[in-house]
C-alpha cells in the first residue's frame, strides 16, 4: 500500500469511528428480529446479524473499541519499553543484564497464549484489555530504545552536556530521548498494528471484548458458524481489520525509511 494512501485510509477510519452515531441511521444494539441475517441492502449497507442488528453500525462502533485498544495499548507498551530500555542503557552493568534477560524471557513466552489465559481468568473490560495487551508488547520497544541510547551516549553532544553539568533526567529527556524519538515512533507505530490484531484474536476466541459491546474481533467470533450462509457477517469486520493493520504497518515502514535516509 502506498504510504500516502495508508495515511488517508487510517485517517478516514479514525474519523468514521469518531462520527459513528452520525454516519449510521441505526444503533449498534437495536434488535430487529424481522430483519435477521438480512443481506447488504440500501436499508442495511453491511447487512444484519442473527439478532437483526445493523452490521454497518456495529462495525463503526466496533472501530472505536479496536482502534482504542490498538492506539492506547501501543502507548502503554511504548511507555514501558521506554522506561526499561532507557534504564538498561543508562545503568549498564548488572542492571542492564538483568533487564535484558527479563526482556528475552518475555519474548520467549507466546504472548497470545499468555493473554488468552489472563482473559479467561479476568474477563477483561476494554480498559483492562488495553493494559494487558500493552503489558505484553513492550519488549521490541525496549530493545530499540536501549540500542539507540547506547549509540547516542557516545556522541559528542552528550559528552558536552555531561561536561556542562547536565543532570541525568535532563540528559535523558533533552538529549537522548529527543534524538531517539524517530526509532521510538517507528516501534510504537508498528505496535499499534500488533495490538489491533491481538485484540481481534482474543475477541475472536471469546476472551476479549465481551458482547453486547461490539469489536471487530467479537463480530468475527459470532460470524464463524455462518460463514457459508451469511459471509458478509465476517467479511466486513475482517476487511476493516485488514485495512487498518495494513495502513498502520505501511506508515511504520514510512517512518523507518525516513529514519534510514536521515
Amino acid at each position: 500500500m502506498r504510504r500516502s494512501i495508508a495515511a488517508y485510509v487510517l485517517g478516514l477510519l479514525i474519523l468514521a469511528a469518531a462520527a459513528a452515531p452520525m454516519l449510521s441511521q441505526h444503533q449498534p444494539d437495536d434488535l430487529d428480529l424481522a430483519s435477521r441475517r438480512a443481506a447488504p441492502s440500501s436499508e442495511h449497507w453491511f447487512g444484519t446479524d442473527e439478532l437483526g442488528r445493523d452490521l454497518f453500525a456495529r462495525v463503526l462502533h466496533g472501530a472505536r473499541v479496536s482502534l482504542a485498544v490498538g492506539l492506547l495499548a501501543a502507548t502503554v507498551a511504548g511507555s514501558i519499553g521506554l522506561v526499561i530500555g532507557g534504564t538498561a542503557a543508562l545503568a549498564g552493568g548488572a542492571v542492564d543484564a538483568a533487564l535484558m534477560r527479563a526482556t528475552d524471557a518475555m519474548l520467549a513466552v507466546p504472548r497470545l497464549l499468555l493473554l488468552m489465559i489472563a482473559g479467561a481468568v479476568l474477563s477483561p473490560s476494554v480498559v483492562l484489555l488495553i493494559v494487558l495487551v500493552g503489558a505484553v508488547g513492550w519488549m521490541e520497544t525496549a530493545r530499540v530504545v536501549r540500542a539507540e541510547i547506547l549509540t547516542l551516549r557516545q556522541r559528542a553532544f552528550v559528552e558536552a552536556a555531561r561536561a556542562a553539568g547536565a543532570s541525568l533526567p535532563r540528559l535523558l529527556t533533552r538529549h537522548l530521548l529527543a534524538n531517539a524519538a524517530g526509532p521510538l515512533l517507528v516501534a510504537i507505530t508498528l505496535a499499534v498494528g500488533r495490538s489491533i490484531l491481538l485484540e481481534s484474536t482474543l475477541s475472536f476466541f471469546g476472551v476479549g471484548v465481551q458482547p453486547p459491546a461490539a469489536s471487530w474481533g467479537n463480530m468475527l467470533y459470532q460470524a464463524q458458524t455462518t460463514l457459508s450462509t451469511e459471509p458478509w457477517l465476517a467479511f466486513f469486520p475482517g476487511l476493516f481489520i485488514f485495512a487498518t493493520t495494513l495502513s498502520v504497518n505501511a506508515l511504520g515502514d514510512r517512518f523507518a525509511d525516513s529514519q534510514r535516509r536521515a
